[in-house]
């Protein structure tokens, strides 16, 4: 299969976009490397939770956590070899149907962690129709700089689930390194929803 023409969005910037047009309360789940990099560099929030290893872990951390708070609108922030190691996931999102949860995927059609090689992405797997074909009816390409705004009123709304395929490049900005302590991180997120800590 042909490689797929790629888009050139500038994902920092475009997270960056995203985090200050969605709503205050929202809760954010990142799956592991760039996503954590950019939310923690869009500005470190008690409602971020990084997740470190745990590839193939954001949708279903961010689908608990979106059953648990379904008066809170939650965001899973992965890339898409993370997405693809976690795929069946998705199906799990399209049959509970929370309304409350957006899953990003930021797709640079490589796997970064490992070597920047091709992802099933570059090759002409389209996640978008993957997701629609999971029972996510509200899924779609982001291609656009500006989509950010977009993805933000989808987040907003709450009338989800929805999925967002953001077509980023593959620079490599600056790493901006959140916590790696785990109970940190699980503390404050959890003292920022009020519950107690442990």
């Amino acid at each position: 299969m042909s490689t797929v023409e790629r888009a050139r969005i500038d994902r920092r910037a475009f997270v960056a976009a995203l985090v200050a047009a969605v709503p205050a309360e929202t809760l954010f789940v990142t799956g592991l490397g760039s996503p954590s990099y950019d939310l923690f560099a869009a500005g470190d929030r008690d409602r971020n939770f990084y997740l470190w290893g745990a590839m193939g872990g954001a949708v279903p951390v961010g689908l608990g956590l979106a059953l648990a708070q379904p008066d809170l609108p939650v965001v899973v922030l992965t890339g898409d070899g993370e997405q693809l190691m976690g795929i069946g996931s998705l199906g799990t999102v399209g049959a509970q149907q929370p309304a409350n949860l957006s899953v990003v995927v930021l797709d640079n059609g490589h796997f970064g962690e490992t070597g920047m090689q091709p992802s099933h992405t570059s090759l002409g797997t389209d996640l978008a129709a993957v997701a629609r074909g999971f029972g996510i009816a509200d899924s779609v390409r982001i291609s656009d700089q500006d989509g950010a705004a977009a993805v933000a009123g989808r987040i907003a709304a709450r009338r989800g689930p929805t999925f967002s395929q953001v077509l980023i490049d593959t620079d490599e900005p600056q790493r901006a390194l959140p916590a790696r302590d785990g109970v940190h991180v699980k503390n404050r997120f959890r003292a920022a929803l009020g519950f107690d800590t442990f």
